[in-house]
């Protein structure tokens, strides 16, 4: 890899000459601007506003606009008299724990590289105490004509050094919050939790870039033929920016997460919420027509029994009904025979008398 700057780190009287490597690259598809009528390339070109022609970077110098519109000239012998002591060195500051950087003061990576064979054992006590320490290194470097802030640590057996903006340049997260009075319920929170235990941890390794492979099919395609790639259709969970009901929002994302990890590994187990109807699995729904025979055939055996029961508790109803009318005429026979006893008992023997 070609480096971009070459200097050496001051670790206290001890100077490591290295070499500065980008240690990222961009992958994006880039694109020209061009004139739709013919196709020919639109160019931007440097023109003099006061003569109003073309010129060329041998001519073009810097200046600094003032706040009422006036250039002031600023040339390099200007600049390269300003004191810049990290002009050729990565000065480290200090020694701290990671957690003490602010990860938006993260800016572009590179790789320090050891610059020759006596650097090899000064660049690896370096490392080897970073690694020891368990902290990160905050320097000063100055790159493309400013000073800039770096932290330096270790990746396998390789120093890097991520730029970092200045604390200054961190705006204010002032406004940015959602400023109504949002009150969020616990069982919201337990399917949140449960989600994220769902979706667990991920490869990075594995994660890519779907459009930009989807911009390079249709670049592929057009010119072979110049067909354009069909275009993907959107997504019906991913349609439309309105949550409707966040609570069945997160229940079917818990489900739809362990879907895709196939049942693999641990997952978080979804308490139904009590009065709420279980929302169907997405990736579960069984065709229209069934469904509909089932439920059709569930309502018909339903409407069966339900007439079935009806007729078992009429003809219960009639039983007792009957039971009930023949133990009252039972009674009533009795009384009127225990009453008519002693009256014919007394009608006998007033006809021996007179006999």
């Amino acid at each position: 890899m070609r480096s971009i700057w070459n200097g050496a780190i001051s670790f206290g009287l001890v100077s490591i000459p290295v070499k500065l490597v980008n240690a990222t690259e961009n992958h994006s598809v880039s694109f020209r601007q061009i004139h739709e009528a013919d196709g020919g390339r639109i160019r931007y070109r440097k023109v003099c506003e006061l003569e109003e022609k073309e010129v060329t970077n041998d001519e073009i110098g810097k200046a600094y606009e003032d706040a009422d519109g006036a250039m002031i000239p600023i040339t390099d012998e200007d600049l390269a008299s300003l004191p810049l002591p990290t002009a050729k060195t990565i000065e480290i500051v200090a020694f701290v724990p990671s957690s003490e950087i602010d990860p938006l003061q993260m800016d572009a990576a590179y790789y320090l590289s050891a610059n020759g064979v006596p650097a090899a054992k000064p660049y690896t006590l370096l490392r080897e105490a970073l690694k020891r320490s368990d902290k990160v290194a905050v320097a000063k470097f100055a790159l493309r004509g400013r000073e800039r802030l770096g932290m330096l640590r270790v990746v396998d057996d390789v120093i890097t050094m991520h730029g970092l903006l200045w604390p200054d340049e961190i705006r204010a997260p002032e406004s940015v919050a959602p400023q109504a009075d949002v009150t969020v319920r616990e069982a919201e929170l337990d399917l949140a939790d449960a989600l994220m235990d769902t979706l667990g941890e991920v490869d990075i390794e594995s994660l890519h870039d779907d459009y930009r492979e989807a911009v390079e099919a249709m670049i592929a395609a057009k010119v072979e033929g110049g067909v354009t790639a069909p275009e993907a259709e959107p997504s019906e969970e991913r349609a439309g920016g309105k949550v409707i009901d966040l609570m069945a929002a997160l229940e079917n994302s818990v489900r739809a997460a362990k879907e895709a990890r196939g049942g693999e590994g641990e997952v978080a187990e979804v308490t139904p919420i009590k009065g709420r109807r279980e929302p169907k699995p997405s990736g579960a729904r069984k065709s229209t027509s069934q469904a509909a025979k089932k439920t059709a055939a569930k309502k018909t055996a339903a409407k069966s029994t339900a007439k079935t029961a009806k007729k078992t508790a009429s003809a219960k109803s009639t039983a007792k009904s009957t039971a009930k009318s023949t133990a009252k005429t039972t009674t009533k026979k009795a009384a009127s025979k225990a009453a008519s006893e002693p009256a014919a008992k007394k009608t006998a023997s007033r006809r021996r008398s007179s006999a």
